[in-house]
């Protein structure tokens, strides 16, 4: 049983979720979408609908926060949108650190955990995420926490990834 990963990274609006839905056709008639986003209001509501609308009647939709593992895929094909989103779910969750912020160690051990538990089926799993650190460090100290876990857990999924694609204007370039 050994799943298929592909990560597909890149900074905001550079086609990194129009690239995996693609991707995820070619290898599927009917592909599994995986949204890890907390909805927080109405204007992301709306968003969340026209993905969904753009997406199609061949997608199944599946809406996780947090734990991708209770969904068995087998056999399938799934597009998991999107890590950086999965992050904060896990982050704003963690126990508070010595200063009162949230703890990066206890989200990047619980998000590492998770996605083994998840990857642990013979799928197709295709992660989407964004590429946060490239913009600067930011003055915020939660905010540069929060860009530390991010960047780990890229790293983490990259590292078991069979394939890494980085998105530059719309534009794949081949990673791994």
């Amino acid at each position: 049983m050994k799943p298929h990963i592909i990560l597909i990274t890149g900074g905001q609006r550079s086609g990194k979720s129009q690239e995996a839905e693609r991707l995820a056709l070619t290898l599927s008639r009917q592909p599994v979408y995986v949204a890890t986003a907390h909805v927080w209001d109405e204007e992301f509501r709306e968003r969340v609908r026209r993905h969904q609308q753009r997406r199609g009647p061949q997608w199944t939709n599946i809406e996780e926060e947090r734990w991708l593992s209770r969904h068995d895929l087998t056999g399938r094909v799934a597009v998991i949108d999107c890590v950086t989103l999965w992050c904060t779910n896990f982050f704003f969750d963690s126990g508070k650190g010595d200063d009162e912020q949230p703890s990066v160690d206890e989200a990047l051990n619980a998000l590492k955990e998770e996605f083994d538990r998840f990857t642990n089926q013979d799928a197709t799993l295709i992660f989407v995420t964004n590429e946060i650190g490239l913009g600067g460090v930011s003055p915020d100290a939660v905010q540069r926490r929060f860009t530390d876990l991010q960047g780990w857990m890229n790293q983490y999924v990259a590292s078991k990834a069979d394939e890494v694609i980085l998105m530059v204007s719309g534009i794949p370039v081949k990673i791994k």
